[in-house]
């Protein structure tokens, strides 16, 4: 266990590195942060810090610089969540408050959260296996063609045609689209298909397959891959931070590129917490010089989907930390009140 003056050693050291790229000596350690003891005793305490694999010496100047291991403990330990102040809160509020649907949500968020951190931001879209049903609606196109429309409690909005076996009467239609209704509005999607298992069972014999066939195309909207989706924004802002990748940055930019890999960073996310992963701690080689800050989001306690940054390791722990965390609550009140 580090003393708690070796703790503010460290905490020194970090933010120092953070706001000015050098490595950092004891000398101005001392001169820039009150911590009450000598250069000299501070230079003893840096060399404990590297001995336990903390800071490093990145060449033969006389400056450390924090290890992943460095910056996990200043997360875990030493980094409060800092707080945006009131004209910020304001702006992430008035600037998503214009969305004008869940696309336009996304969109918004990831500018925001890329302008805010000047990371890369990565937003998830409503996962639909998480979502209920708010309405289903079914519009004639033809005698034996339909459109059915679902739409979640996300305000997320899906579309497909279904060419019916027989024509389908108006009648028969608004008979279909309120006992459906009836049944599946405020229910999870996960209980749908139980839900609407004997539906075409109760329908005129003549009706069935149209029925079977709207039921299939519904069941088949719930289980599509398109909701494995997600929006990224603010690649360009690594092109400031070149020399925070110690070959190129290219590998960086391949991982941003497979989707695959951003879901499963968000993944790792709580659904209630912040997730922080430093460096090495992500698995996916290509990401090892940067660090993701993930949280989720949703429409009430549980959250639908997660939204976080990319951004190299040396990165304002505490300020991006609040930036994705209010976001997040922001996004989450928008969907609520959809």
């Amino acid at each position: 266990m580090l003393s708690e003056r070796r703790l503010e050693v460290l905490r020194a050291i970090v933010q120092d590195y953070v706001g000015t790229e050098e490595p950092v000596g004891s000398k101005a350690l001392t001169e820039r942060h009150r911590l009450g003891v000598s250069p000299a005793t501070v230079r003893n305490d840096m060399a404990v810090l590297e001995d336990e694999g903390y800071i490093a010496q990145p060449h033969t100047s006389a400056g450390r610089i924090p290890t992943d291991k460095g910056y996990r403990l200043f997360v875990d330990k030493l980094a409060g969540v800092k707080p945006l102040s009131s004209p910020e809160r304001r702006a992430i509020q008035n600037f998503l408050d214009g969305a004008v649907d869940l696309d336009d949500v996304v969109a918004r968020t990831v500018r925001l959260l890329a302008q805010l951190t000047r990371q890369v931001a990565v937003v998830q879209y409503p996962s639909l296996t998480r979502s209920t049903v708010r309405h289903v609606e079914l519009l004639a196109l033809a005698p034996a063609r339909l459109m059915l429309v679902l739409i979640t409690d996300t305000g997320r909005v899906e579309q497909r045609h279904v060419d019916c076996p027989a024509p389908f009467s108006e009648t028969s239609l608004a008979d279909l689209r309120a006992r459906l209704n009836s049944r599946v509005v405020g229910r999870r999607f996960t209980d749908v298909p139980q839900l609407v298992q004997d539906l075409a069972d109760s329908f005129e014999a003549e009706d069935r397959g149209t029925v079977s066939t709207v039921l299939s195309t519904l069941l088949e909207t719930l289980v599509e891959e398109t909701e494995e989706r997600l929006m990224i924004g603010g690649t360009a802002n690594l092109t400031r931070f070149g020399h925070d990748f110690p070959l190129t940055i290219r590998p960086v930019l391949e991982a941003l590129e497979e989707q695959v890999v951003l879901l499963k960073l968000l993944g790792e996310a709580k659904d209630s917490g912040m997730t922080v992963r430093i460096g090495h701690e992500i698995a996916h080689e290509g990401l090892n010089s940067t660090s993701v800050v993930a949280v989720g989001y949703g429409s009430g306690d549980e959250a639908v989907a997660k939204l976080g940054v990319v951004g190299p390791t040396r990165m304002d722990y505490p300020g991006t930390m609040g930036a994705v965390r209010a976001v997040a609550r922001y996004v989450g009140q928008i969907l609520a009140e959809s």
